[in-house]
C-alpha cells in the first residue's frame, strides 16, 4: 500500500476524478445509444442536430482534459520522482489504464456521434429520393392528359377524330391505357 506522504494523497486525487469520468462518460454514452436507436424512426430534427453537436463538444473538452491527464499519470508511473516511492509505481499505472479508458470510450463515442448524423443524413436523402421519384413517376402519368388535352384545347378545325362518332371515348380510353401502362412500369420500378 502506499505510504502516507505525497504519493498517496496525489494518486487519491487522480483516482478519484478519474474515476469521477466514468458515470459522466456512461450517461452520455447510454444517450448516444438512444440517439442511434431513435435515428431509424424518425428524421434528426434541428434540436436532436443541435444535441448532437452539444454532446461533440463536451467529448472534445473531455479530451482535452483526458490527455493531460493520462500523460501526468503515465509519468507518474514510469519516471523516478524522489517524492513519489517505487511502491506507488502500480497504483499511478491504474490510475492511467482508467485514464486511457476514459480516453477510448470518449474517441468511440465521437465516432459513433459522427455516424449517427452521417446515418441521420443518409436516410433523409434516401426518404428524399424516394419522394421525389414519387412526384417524378405522378407528374409523367399526368403529363399524358395534360398534353393530349392540351393539343385538344388549340380548337383546331380539321381534326379528323373530332368527326367520330367515338373519337370522344377512343381519346379517354387512349390516355387511361397510356395512363395506367405509366403507372403499371412505375410500381415496377418501385417509385409508387
Amino acid at each position: 500500500m502506499l505510504g502516507q506522504g505525497v504519493d498517496y494523497v496525489l494518486h487519491a486525487i487522480l483516482d478519484f476524478v478519474v474515476d469521477g469520468y466514468l458515470p459522466i462518460v456512461s450517461a452520455i454514452e447510454d444517450e448516444v445509444m438512444a440517439m442511434e436507436t431513435r435515428i431509424l424512426d424518425t428524421f434528426l430534427d434541428r434540436q436532436q442536430i443541435a444535441r448532437i453537436f452539444a454532446l461533440r463538444r463536451e467529448l472534445i473538452r473531455f479530451q482535452r482534459i483526458l490527455v493531460p491527464m493520462e500523460e501526468a499519470a503515465r509519468k507518474l508511473a514510469r519516471t523516478d520522482l524522489p517524492c513519489i516511492g517505487p511502491e506507488a509505481t502500480p497504483y499511478f499505472s491504474d490510475v492511467f489504464d482508467h485514464a486511457r479508458r476514459v480516453e477510448t470510450m470518449v474517441d468511440g463515442l465521437r465516432e459513433v456521434l459522427t455516424s449517427v448524423f452521417e446515418f441521420g443524413n443518409l436516410i433523409e436523402q434516401q426518404r428524399t429520393g424516394a419522394i421525389t421519384r414519387q412526384l417524378a413517376a405522378w407528374a409523367a402519368i399526368l403529363a399524358v392528359p395534360t398534353a393530349i388535352a392540351g393539343v385538344y384545347g388549340m380548337n383546331f378545325e380539321f381534326m379528323p377524330e373530332l368527326r367520330w362518332h367515338y373519337g370522344y371515348f377512343t381519346i379517354l380510353g387512349a390516355i387511361f391505357v397510356i395512363c395506367g401502362l405509366l403507372y403499371v412500369r412505375f410500381r415496377k420500378l418501385k417509385w409508387l
